[in-house]
C-alpha cells in the first residue's frame, strides 16, 4: 500500500501531503467512494459542511475499521454560519453527522469580507481548538490580506489555508506570504477542473516522457513544490491513480515548463467577490 508522506503543521500535527476530496460526490455516494480510497492507502479525507456529505463520509471512516488515530478529517464551516456562536453550533452539527468526537482541521470555508464576521468566527474555531474538538484550525480562499488581519487580531496563526491552485494558478504571492509565516498551503482544484489543464500540450509531453498520465503529472508538481493537495473523483480507477505518484521524479525541465503555464486563470471564485 502506498504510504504517503507526512508535513508537520505549524502546531505539530502531521497532515498527509496527498488527501482525498469529496467536493460534488452526493452524500449517498459519499461512503463508497470514501472506502474506495481508504482501501487504496489515503488516510486524510477533505469534506465541508456545504458539500453536504459529512453524513457519507462519516458512515465510510465508520465502516473502514481504521483506528481513528490513523485518518486526518478535515471539514469547514460553511458562510451563512459565520459569527462565533453559529460557528459553535456549526461545529456540533458537522461533529454529529460525521459521527467524530473531533476533526483533524476545521477551516474557514470562505472570508466573505464585506460581512466582515471572519475574525469572530476564527475565534470560536480557537476555541474549538482549545476544547480539543479540533486538533488544529486553519482557513481557506483567504487573500493575504485577510490573513494579515487574522494573524493580527487573534492568537492563533492558521496551519492552513487551503485556495485555489494548480498550474495555471500557481499563486506564488499567497505562497510566499504562508512560507513566511507557516502557513501550509493546500490546493483545492489542483487539476484545474477539467477546464483543458489536463489537454495542455507541456503536461502532455511529461506525461509520455515519464509513462505516467497528465493527472499524475500535475499531482506530483504540486507535491514537489510543497503544497498539500486534495484529488477528488468518484471513479475508483482513478481514486488509485491519484494516489499512485510516488515512483518518479520531476526533474528541473518538467518543473520549468509547468511553471511556464502560469496565466493567472482561476476555474472558481475570486475569495473577494464571494460575500454570501
Amino acid at each position: 500500500m502506498t504510504q504517503v508522506p507526512t508535513i508537520t503543521l505549524n502546531n505539530g500535527s502531521r497532515m498527509p501531503q496527498l488527501g482525498f476530496g469529496v467536493w460534488q460526490i452526493p452524500d449517498e455516494e459519499a461512503t463508497a467512494a470514501v472506502s474506495t480510497a481508504l482501501e487504496a492507502g489515503y488516510r486524510s479525507i477533505d469534506t465541508a459542511a456545504i458539500y453536504g456529505n459529512e453524513k457519507g463520509t462519516g458512515r465510510a471512516v465508520a465502516e473502514s475499521g481504521l483506528p481513528r488515530e490513523e485518518l486526518f478529517v478535515t471539514t469547514k464551516v460553511w458562510n451563512s454560519d459565520h459569527g462565533y456562536d453559529e460557528t459553535l453550533r456549526a461545529m456540533d452539527a458537522s461533529l454529529e453527522k460525521l459521527g467524530l468526537d473531533y476533526v483533524d482541521l476545521y477551516l474557514i470555508h470562505w472570508p466573505t469580507p464585506k460581512r466582515d464576521k471572519y475574525v469572530d468566527t476564527y475565534k470560536a474555531l480557537e476555541q474549538i481548538l482549545e476544547d480539543g474538538r479540533a486538533k488544529a484550525i486553519g482557513v481557506s480562499n483567504f487573500l493575504p490580506e485577510h490573513l494579515v488581519r487574522l494573524i493580527g487580531e487573534t492568537s492563533v496563526v492558521p496551519a492552513v489555508n487551503q485556495i485555489e491552485l494548480h498550474p495555471r494558478l500557481q499563486q506564488a504571492d499567497t505562497r510566499a506570504f504562508h512560507a513566511e509565516h507557516d502557513i501550509a498551503t493546500e490546493a483545492w482544484s489542483p487539476l484545474g477542473s477539467g477546464k483543458g489543464l489536463l489537454d495542455d500540450p507541456a503536461i502532455g509531453r511529461i506525461a509520455q516522457k515519464h509513462g505516467r498520465t497528465p493527472a499524475q503529472i500535475v499531482l506530483r508538481w504540486h507535491l514537489t513544490i510543497g503544497n498539500v493537495v486534495i484529488p477528488k473523483s468518484a471513479t475508483p480507477s482513478r481514486i488509485r491513480e491519484n494516489l499512485d505518484v510516488f515512483g518518479f521524479d520531476l526533474d528541473d525541465a518538467d518543473l520549468s515548463a509547468i511553471a511556464g503555464l502560469d496565466s493567472g486563470e482561476r476555474t472558481g471564485s475570486h475569495p473577494a467577490d464571494v460575500n454570501s
